[in-house]
């Protein structure tokens, strides 16, 4: 996507360049649209999403490991990538009953869902074992829940729960997701006493944070549970890793320049955040890569590469990416209603809020530069820093409290564009506050035209 220059040494963080969003941005229906909408909306490039989930597949391969990619649902509504992932042939991952009728709906196979999340309603694990979803089962009385559900089931009737026991992670012994060691024991004594009312999978895990050697630590240990479970009489072909796979927003240059320079004093109101609370913008593997790289890293107290052990055990990984997949599917346009002057910057308030750029609730906030669309090309060019606030009566609700070197000055009626959005920012938060109309999902399939065809996103909800 087209960047902000870093004019004047103002501290900058470029996105990376993206043909398709550039070739959107410089075809004049971003206006047309805003116009139409009369607010803020998300536009979508469902072939990256393509790109990014053959690159995973072709990752899985080149390890030759046998691997299946589900679809994090969690990280964008918009049911074209619903729609896409089946196409693909990947999978949904899941956490309530919407998303799993959702996922359905737009023609993903019931055995290629895994449900997740914890403590689930009896209504999604119903629907999950009617469908032969797969099931991240996170404690035992959730166990013992499908197991009641089964034996229930008419003759001929719902099929056996496929479950997956979810891991308590040694490193995040805090979590509150997953069972501890002696639950598994409990966990894998209840699935043989099933009998055929569960057939218990394998194993999973969440893992926050990004590191790949935490990860690759993580899944050869699942590995190991999947052969102590078979020596029980269970299944246990298969290890679920999350997703957890870091994507690059910017260059490793420009984001260290960032962090370096990174001061109060370039901030609306002084305001401070700490470096450690921001996404890692930047990652030397990144997407796919970082896929390779897990699968090449060494588990600690392993002679052999993470593939190796997947291989030699037989064991198939399952992964669960959500921003992985969608890098560079798509971004998010404000129009700027009015511009403040400041002692030294401009505040800009667009006509949204910042729940629609979701990145308040790990105290951060999302760091790519927008881009200026001005109405009128003309202007001269200069460095004009400007913080980017909502149309609500909220002091803290601010799209951006860093000032931006913009290098031409922001007006009323401008567009600015948030690059890379996709991935978590479009609707992880959003809220109708003040009766505002959430931003809709705009589809663009085709960017390769001098004019790209656009559709409404078809998402039931």
């Amino acid at each position: 996507m087209a960047v902000t220059d870093r004019a004047g040494g103002w501290p900058a963080l470029p996105a990376l360049a993206d043909p398709a969003a550039d070739a959107v941005l410089a075809s004049g229906l971003l206006p047309e649209l805003a116009y139409a909408f009369g607010g803020p909306f998300h536009f979508l490039l469902p072939d990256a999403f393509d790109a990014n989930l053959r690159a995973m597949q072709d990752a899985l391969a080149s390890a030759g490991v046998d691997g299946f990619v589900y679809f994090a649902k969690k990280a964008n509504k918009a049911a074209v990538f619903v729609e896409r992932a089946a196409a693909g042939g990947a999978g949904v991952d899941v956490a309530s009953a919407s998303e799993l009728r959702e996922a359905l709906g737009h023609g993903v196979r019931g055995e290629h869902l895994v449900v997740t999340g914890p403590a689930k309603e009896a209504a999604l694990l119903r629907l999950a074992v009617q469908h032969g979803a797969l099931i991240a089962v996170d404690t035992p009385d959730e166990l013992d829940a499908l197991a009641a559900l089964a034996a229930r089931a008419p003759a001929g009737g719902t099929r056996p729960a496929r479950v997956l026991l979810r891991c308590l992670p040694p490193t995040q012994p805090h979590s509150r997701f997953g069972m501890t060691e002696a639950e598994l024991d409990t966990a894998m004594e209840r699935c043989l006493q099933a009998g055929e009312a569960i057939r218990m999978e394998g194993f999973s895990f969440h893992l926050s944070g990004y590191a790949l050697q935490p990860r690759a630590d993580l899944a050869a240990r699942l590995v190991e549970l999947c052969l102590k479970a078979r020596a029980q009489g269970l299944e246990a072909s298969r290890i679920s890793i999350g997703g957890g796979l870091p994507i690059s927003y910017t260059d490793a240059e420009s984001w260290n320049s960032f962090l370096a320079e990174h001061d109060s004093r370039y901030y609306h109101a002084e305001k401070t955040f700490q470096p450690g609370d921001f996404y890692p913008y930047h990652s030397p593997d990144a997407g796919p890569d970082a896929l390779a790289a897990l699968l090449a890293t060494r588990p600690q107290g392993h002679a052999g590469h993470l593939a190796d052990l997947l291989k030699d055990a037989g064991v198939v990984l399952l992964l669960e990416p959500g921003r992985a997949l969608l890098d560079r599917a798509g971004a998010t346009v404000f129009r700027i209603q009015g511009v403040k002057e400041r002692d030294g910057y401009r505040l800009l308030t667009v006509d949204g809020t910042s729940l629609s750029l979701s990145e308040q609730w790990f105290n951060s906030e999302y760091l790519p530069d927008p881009v200026l669309l001005p109405q009128d090309p003309g202007g001269t060019d200069g460095l004009y820093p400007a913080s980017v606030g909502a149309a609500t009566c909220l002091e803290s609700d601010m799209l951006t409290w860093r000032k931006v070197g913009f290098t031409r000055r922001p007006r009323t009626g401008d567009l600015l564009v948030y690059p890379n959005t996709a991935g978590y920012q479009m609707d992880s938060n959003e809220s109708p506050f003040h009766d505002l109309a959430l931003p809709p999902k705009v589809v663009v399939d085709q960017t390769d035209r001098p004019r790209p065809r656009w559709r409404m996103d078809r998402h039931f909800s």
